[in-house]
């Protein structure tokens, strides 16, 4: 990467299914809308910093927008071929990257098609590979990967969180503070054992020794 690491979130907006609202701008974040992802910028006020993809999945008033604004000021607009080996998601996630950014928070990245999502997972794990972390975030919930690491959630949660291994075998894989507890088990990816654990409102450990988890954690208010 060509730039220093930043201290603030690299938010991106995707065009799947949009379920919360965009947190408020902090001093230092940057935000990415993917494709049709800027036109849930526009609804919720938000001004995107780089708008980028193929544009395959805009209207075509969308489309003059995005041309207007690429005459306006074209650092704003990153056009992508529509054949190509990177998605739209991920040339965004590296364009974050390539920019100093190591805390990514996606929205919009989920619902819809299937493969759209499960190819956003698979970014989640090019992120954590690379130095950086990345957060799939939907209403009430949240997806993130784990990978030979540990992560603890604060007393007082309530809700489910499902577990899956992304690797033939994860080892070592430890759940502490939930309804149903795992002591360096070997989780594979044949046998879903990991779905619908419960938080217990107890202090919450998930750890994996060596393998890589994608993480679906859902949140229950009250």
């Amino acid at each position: 990467m060509d730039r220093e690491t930043r201290n603030g979130k690299c938010i991106v907006v995707a065009a799947g299914e949009f379920t919360v609202r965009l947190p408020e701008r902090e001093r230092g974040d940057f935000v990415i809308a993917v494709d049709g992802g800027f036109r849930y910028c526009g609804q919720q006020g938000v001004e995107a910093d780089l708008i980028l993809g193929d544009f395959d999945s805009v209207s075509r008033e969308e489309a003059k927008t995005v041309e207007a604004l690429e005459r306006q000021t074209p650092e704003r607009v990153m056009r992508l071929p529509v054949e190509k080996d990177d998605t739209d998601m991920l040339a965004a996630l590296k364009e974050g990257m390539r920019r100093g950014y190591r805390d990514f928070r996606i929205y919009g990245g989920t619902g819809g098609r299937l493969d759209h999502t499960l190819a956003n997972i698979q970014c989640l794990l090019y992120l954590k590979k690379n130095g950086a972390a990345g957060y799939l975030v939907e209403e009430g919930g949240v997806i993130f990967v784990l990978m030979d690491e540990t992560v603890e959630f604060r007393e007082g949660r309530k809700g489910r969180l499902s577990l899956f291994s992304m690797t033939e075998t994860s080892v070592g894989v430890t759940i502490r503070g939930m309804k149903y507890p795992l002591e360096k088990a070997v989780v594979r990816n044949d046998f879903p054992i990991g779905i619908s654990n419960e938080f217990t409102g107890e202090k919450a450990v998930i750890s994996v020794e060596k393998g890589q988890l994608a993480c679906m954690a859902r949140w229950v208010s009250g």
